[in-house]
């Protein structure tokens, strides 16, 4: 069994943390969830039914999250499978230990692969800060790891409640064929992203929104006063002025090049040189690293001496890092700032007026992010900033 920090909800460890044992009132909050999606409860309306009735999320908020909603109805681990389905997915010596007339949920492990990387940013104060992003890719299916777990719902409920949610989605999935031009653009006033949304009317006609990613995960108990946009309305607007700008290539190229300047402007004069200057601490940390390994070998030093002076290499030689990587991110930044710039004014170069009505969705998103737009609504129109606003903001 491979443990994690904690159990699935609705489970807990036996006393060895070596399997999973079915864990009562957490059960059987799982089991209302599937019996509320399975009768055709929209995950909304769970999330509120959960929060008036005073029933903690997983990690101890009072709001469930959305997303976890719809995780735990898709989660194999809820949804029982005979043995001749968990022998298939397992070693022989697993199968051997099981009970074939049983049924057992399944855990997948090894799903996932993550990787962190350090970003540098402004600080606000013409210095840089640094932080690190996390990025997650999904294993080829055939590296993920199924442990059987103790099975509790009736399969039925669980495919049910799947193919309800499933359903209830299909809206959405219909949405998402559509070209949402401003996807990742538009930001709300409370500092939130604004998401996209799709619903359709009982006559059968499709209305798309942009909407506050914060307000719509919090329903009601959020502070956010934004309203949904219409996506066309928002789209033509915004549209509008910048295809007119396209037309003044000298101002976009002038925009771009303030970018790239005021990125180069925090990089240091010779960042070749101070690259150079990183790579060769971390590979003379590496050899004082072994010298002091030696010393202790030699009983030159304590294991309390030596655990010291390699915590403070180790201390150094991260900071190393995180500023060897700054360099290259900033650089590789600033080259894709100019490969925008040229991308841009090339296909502006070739493209006549009356073809920018033509260009996709898809086609203006791009155009957007190389532009580095950001719009967000405010209450005389949008507020626009990006390459081509040289005071920083612009007012539609």
């Amino acid at each position: 069994m491979i443990c994690g920090a904690t159990p699935t909800y609705g489970f807990h460890y036996n006393e060895t943390r070596d399997g999973l044992l079915i864990h009562e009132p957490e059960m059987l909050v799982v089991e209302k969830i599937f019996h509320l999606v399975a009768d055709g409860v929209a995950v909304r309306a769970v999330q509120a039914r959960l929060y008036t009735e005073g029933i903690p999320a997983p990690k101890g908020g009072s709001l469930w999250d959305d997303r976890v909603l719809r995780r735990l109805i898709t989660n194999d681990v809820y949804r029982p499978h005979s043995f001749e389905e968990i022998a298939g997915l397992v070693t022989p010596e697993v199968a051997a230990r099981l009970d074939p007339g049983r049924q057992y949920g399944i855990q997948w492990f090894n799903r996932k692969k993550a990787s962190v990387h350090t970003i540098t940013e402004p600080d606000g104060n013409g210095g840089r800060r640094y932080r690190k992003r996390s990025y997650v890719k999904l294993r080829p299916r055939e590296e993920w790891i199924a442990v059987p777990v103790p099975a509790h719902l009736p399969r039925e409920l669980v495919d049910r409640a799947k193919s309800a949610l499933e359903n209830s989605r299909g809206y959405e999935r219909k949405g998402l064929t559509r070209g949402w031009e401003l996807r990742g653009i538009l930001c709300c006033p409370c500092g939130s992203g604004m998401g996209t949304q799709t619903s359709r009317s009982k006559a059968g006609s499709s209305y798309h929104y942009y909407t506050c990613v914060r307000r719509r995960k919090l329903g009601k108990i959020c502070t956010c006063t934004q309203k949904s946009l219409g996506a066309i309305e928002v789209e033509s607007t915004v549209w509008d002025f910048i295809s007119n700008l396209l037309q003044d290539p000298k101002k976009i190229s002038a925009g771009m090049e303030t970018l790239i300047e005021q990125e180069r402007a925090t990089d240091p004069q010779d960042a070749t040189i101070d690259a150079k200057v990183w790579k060769q601490k971390i590979v003379e940390y590496a050899r004082k690293r072994s010298a002091y390994q030696d010393q202790q070998a030699a009983g030159l030093m304590t294991l309390e001496e030596l655990g010291s002076k390699l915590q403070e290499l180790d201390d150094a030689r991260r900071l190393a890092e995180a500023e060897l990587e700054a360099l290259m991110r900033r650089q590789e930044h600033i080259e894709n700032l100019e490969k925008d710039r040229e991308a841009l004014l090339k296909s502006m170069a070739e493209i006549v007026p009356d073809a920018l009505k033509a260009l996709t969705p898809q086609e203006r998103n791009k155009i957007y992010r190389m532009l580095r737009l950001e719009v967000a609504p405010i209450e005389e129109g949008y507020e626009v900033c990006g390459a081509f606003c040289s005071s920083g903001l612009t007012s539609l």
